[in-house]
């Protein structure tokens, strides 16, 4: 047979042994727009294709399921016509098995863009990512809390611990969290490896309910967490730090911070006289909720979700005295202040001024107070006072916020215990002022 003239146009309707003289010969009209297919007589699912535009590829087309499947392999300037046979015969043996290749590409894309995601997921939702996250959505909730959650993190976590910092979140366990743990707990640091522990725990948590809780911001599901490492590990045993102002010591520093002048001295007798409430709290007291004989402090503490709470303080005579300097010292919104009200003084400052006071204190007895003087210890020496004046554990509550808790308090008990917490501050400011007072020793209550 003689072989055709590469000039002799191609009977499309029959099969041709694909040539590149044959590739090169295949046309297709150029005034509309149209396509032409040439099939191979050695590999019957191979066509080459050719467009309007001269464009030609080779193309693979075999029914499935008496649906037509047509893919293309490729161009005919990239591919050989062996590779392109190649293909096709591979494609060929895939639809015998009752495979749709369409399918399997579609597949491998999901798959492709699933491990993509996966990457930037390891990349961008990292364990300190969540810390910090959790740390954002604790400042919008109002919890004062957010800003020892970024210290804490940055010194032990970002800092201390980066590769564990850089770690999916998804994919922290338990022993890691053990591990940084046991580390703050051998370098002496207890108290510290237990709020580390409770951070991340509540931090976990967050992300782990947030496909279920619509307390939890969605974005949290982005961490894809599905346990709470941290609450797997053993809880840090703490020895509680309850080292209280016996009361005698109380009184002493009483006569220390009377005498003192302006902001200083107006604030820690304000402290003091409200019950030594926390000092946080108390110096964010805002212009607005001072009322008549009464301010209203707002404990962010509390669980991630909940509204912070309200807690309302009567004021002595005296309190009113020293809160009205610094409403006059500071007319912006903060009282407690040393810029004029712009911003509240910082409990640091408070804790160093109590300290300072209390330097030139000549303790009576002389071996007491037991350890280094610490503001916070006010707070605790004010209760150990109130106890042994006989105040009930239910008015000291809630005269320092610790508040009472169940169904009866949430449900029905609507009483605002004004009375009786005014009641246990007068009986607190007797006993500062008047030598007489009589003052009931918890270890000789408990002998008797």
């Amino acid at each position: 047979m003689a072989r055709p003239r590469k000039t002799s146009l191609l009977d499309l309707t029959e099969r041709i042994n694909l040539t590149v003289g044959a590739i090169d010969r295949l046309t297709c009209r150029t005034d509309i727009k149209c396509q032409a297919f040439m099939r191979d007589s050695e590999v019957p699912a191979l066509r080459v294709r050719v467009t309007n535009t001269g464009a030609k590829s080779f193309v693979f087309e075999k029914k499935l399921h008496r649906q037509t499947i047509r893919r293309t392999i490729g161009s005919t300037t990239d591919w050989t016509i062996e590779a392109a046979r190649k293909a096709a015969q591979a494609l060929a043996v895939t639809l015998d098995k009752g495979d749709d290749p369409r399918a399997l590409d579609r597949a491998e894309a999901e798959a492709k863009a699933q491990a993509k995601a996966e990457k930037e997921r390891a990349a961008k939702f990292t364990f300190g990512a969540l810390m910090a996250d959790y740390a954002n959505e604790l400042e919008r909730q109002g919890k004062t809390s957010h800003s020892k959650v970024r210290g804490i993190i940055k010194l032990h976590l970002t800092e201390g611990a980066p590769k564990l910092a850089n770690t999916t979140a998804a994919l922290v366990t338990a022993e890691q969290m053990a591990d940084l743990l046991r580390g703050l707990s051998e370098a002496g640091k207890e108290r510290t490896a237990g709020k580390v522990r409770s951070y991340c725990r509540a931090a976990f948590e967050m992300a782990r309910t947030s496909k279920l809780s619509l307390l939890v911001p969605v974005h949290f599901k982005s961490y894809g967490v599905q346990h709470n490492p941290p609450a797997e590990t053993v809880a840090v045993n703490l020895v509680t730090d309850k080292n209280p102002l016996m009361p005698v010591h109380l009184r002493q520093y009483w006569q220390a911070i009377g005498p003192l002048e302006g902001v200083r001295g107006a604030v820690l007798r304000l402290h003091l006289l409200t019950g030594g409430q926390r000092i946080e709290q108390l110096r964010q007291l805002i212009r607005s909720d001072v009322g008549q004989g009464v301010i209203t402090l707002v404990d962010a503490k509390g669980r991630t979700g909940r509204e912070p709470k309200k807690h309302s303080i009567p004021l002595l005579p005296a309190a009113r005295e020293a809160l009205s300097a610094l409403l006059v010292l500071n007319p912006g919104d903060y009282p407690l202040s040393v810029d004029g009200g712009g911003t509240p003084v910082s409990a640091k400052a408070i804790a160093e001024w109590a300290k300072t006071a209390a330097a030139g204190v000549e303790w009576v007895p002389t071996n007491e107070p037991v350890g280094k003087f610490q503001a916070k210890r006010i707070r605790s020496g004010v209760e150990t006072a109130l106890a042994s004046l006989r105040v009930s554990q239910e008015i000291r509550g809630r005269l320092l916020s610790h508040g009472v808790t169940g169904v009866q308090e949430g449900s029905y008990d609507g009483h605002d215990y004004r009375t009786e917490k005014l009641e246990a501050l007068e009986t607190l400011h007797r006993f500062l002022t008047e030598t007489s007072a009589s003052v009931v020793h918890i270890a000789s209550r408990a002998a008797a």
